[in-house]
Formats: structure tokens, sequence, C-alpha cells
């Protein structure tokens, strides 16, 4: 067509027409959801000084024997502090011990009273228990020596025939290395550790009651609480009698059975958190003597 001329700046040409308003970007009630929920990640994850969620977490850690009665205590307290959350996590003693120290538990749990050594930490006892052997409930034998008991452990008598039972070989069920249950057994039978001959090695209480609920020929120790519970609940295990003294409350409570301990919560010398301590005195307290009772301890002295 005569007159007509293509435009040198071909694209300049066409963005000169008006441009279109742009779209303003309105969220749904969908993306509003996810926003907060993730506002709220963030600061439930946000540390003590954040006034979070954070600031009112306790962790317990320690003792397997402890534990049951801690978590049940944390449950409760839990009730009426509901901005607080108690994470109770067992492992031994040593764990509890060594967890406190290095600050990454603000409570430990440890089943025995604490060492002259350990004066870097503070105990509150929240209960009593003791340690009891135990056998197959078809095991015939009504008791054991302690000079029985700790040739048993060390290897010297291998057969139950030997000690007047039923001829068969005796499996020896031992605690693991860090367990108060074992320091304290060691302790009582003047035995170390490297004297024992165990056939089977167990960590916590439950451990070892299985074991022997699962074979008539095995001996083991436990603690008194968790071997009543068994029993009450028809478990196939007996607790022997330990210096002619009988495995029972009564006797842990009036102090007569020889292996009798306290059930300690640590603290660090330094002190706790505000929740710490409201937490560490309300299970400390008499609030919870029923929850003692019901785990087959004894109610510390008040």
């Amino acid at each position: 067509m005569p007159g007509f001329r293509r435009p040198s700046h071909p694209v300049q040409a066409r963005t000169s027409r008006p441009l279109r308003p742009q779209r303003k970007f309105r969220p749904g009630p969908w993306a509003l959801a996810l926003v907060g929920l993730l506002l709220a990640g963030c600061q439930s994850a946000g540390g003590a000084g954040g006034g979070g969620a954070a600031s009112q977490r306790l962790t317990v850690t320690g003792s397997s024997t402890v534990a049951p009665l801690a978590a049940e205590i944390a449950k409760r307290f839990e009730t009426s502090q509901p901005d607080a959350r108690v994470d109770v996590q067992s492992g031994g003693s040593s764990k509890g011990l060594a967890d406190v120290r290095r600050g990454s538990a603000d409570l430990g749990m440890v089943s025995r009273a604490l060492g002259p050594e350990e004066d870097d930490l503070q105990a509150t006892t929240i209960a009593l228990d003791g340690i009891a052997l135990i056998v197959h409930s078809d095991n015939p034998l009504p008791a054991l020596s302690e000079d029985q008991i700790r040739g048993i452990f060390t290897g010297a008598i291998t057969d139950w025939r030997q000690v007047g039972g039923p001829p068969a070989p005796i499996t020896v069920i031992n605690k693991a290395d860090g367990r108060s249950t074992l320091e304290l057994f060691l302790d009582h039978f003047q035995l170390s550790s490297a004297d024992i001959q165990a056939d089977v090695v167990i960590g916590d209480n439950q451990q070892g009651i299985r074991s022997v609920v699962g074979n008539p020929a095995a001996i083991s120790y436990v603690s008194i609480g968790s071997a009543l519970q068994e029993a009450g609940r028809g478990g196939a295990i007996r607790l022997l009698p330990l210096g002619g003294i009988a495995p029972t409350l009564a006797n842990v409570a009036n102090g007569s059975f020889p292996l009798s301990r306290p059930l300690i919560l640590v603290r660090p010398a330094r002190g706790l958190t505000p929740l710490g301590q409201e937490f560490l005195a309300f299970a400390a307290s008499a609030t919870n003597d029923d929850l003692i009772r019901r785990e087959s301890f004894v109610a510390p002295p008040r």
C-alpha cells in the first residue's frame, strides 16, 4: 500500500498502548490459616527469652524406676498448669545425672541417694523403694542366703540343685552399667561389676521381669515396686526375702528391708527456673501420695 512504512521499533510500538491494571493478590481463607500455623510454630520454637511456649517446658531424664511415677506426676502437674509441658525420658540414673550437669535436662531422676562426690547437685526425695531378687513362680526355693546369691551371680554356683532346687542351669540376669539398681546390688553384696557372670544383661525393670517370666530357671533383681505390681497382675514371678526380711512395702517403710533406697529428683546447684521450682515442690508434696501407692512405692517422711 502506498505510503505505508513498518515501524522501526515494533516492541516499543506494542508497549505504547495503555497497560492493563495489575490485579491485587487477596489471600483466601486457606492461605491465612497456613500463615497462622507457621507463625504459631515459629513462636513455639522460640527460646525461653522469647516468652513463647518453650519457656514453659521442662525436661526430666534418668532412672527407669522413677520414670513411671514421674510421668504420672507430670500429667497431674500439666492439668493444673495448662501452659506447662513436662517431658519425662528414662535411660538410667547415670543419664539423669549427666544430663543435669550438662544442662540438657532440668531435673534428673535417680533411684538412690547421692554420694559425697556428687555435692554439685541437690536432691529431693519423692518416694521410697527397695530392690528385690526375683525368680520364676515355678521355682520352689523359699529363700537364698546372701552367700548363695553371691555365688550365683559370680558363677561359683551354676545349677539350682547346688542350692537345693531342681536340677537346671541357672540363668543369671544382670543390670547394665549406669543403673543405680546395679550399683546398690554390688555395694550390698560387696562385689564389683567385673565379678558378675551374667547370661543376660538388661536395662529397665520390665526387661528383667519379662526375662524371668519367660524362663523358669532365671534369677534377677529389680525394683520392689515393679515386682509387686507384676505379681499383683498374676505375673509368673516370686520375690525372695533378703537376710530373712520379706520384700514388702511395710518393711521398706519401716527401714528394715536391707536393700531400701530413696527415689529422688536432682537439680543443679545453680538452681532452677521458676517453673522447675514449682514442679519440684509439686512432685515432693503429699498431693501425689495416691500415685506413689499406685506405683507400689512408699511415700517419704514429710
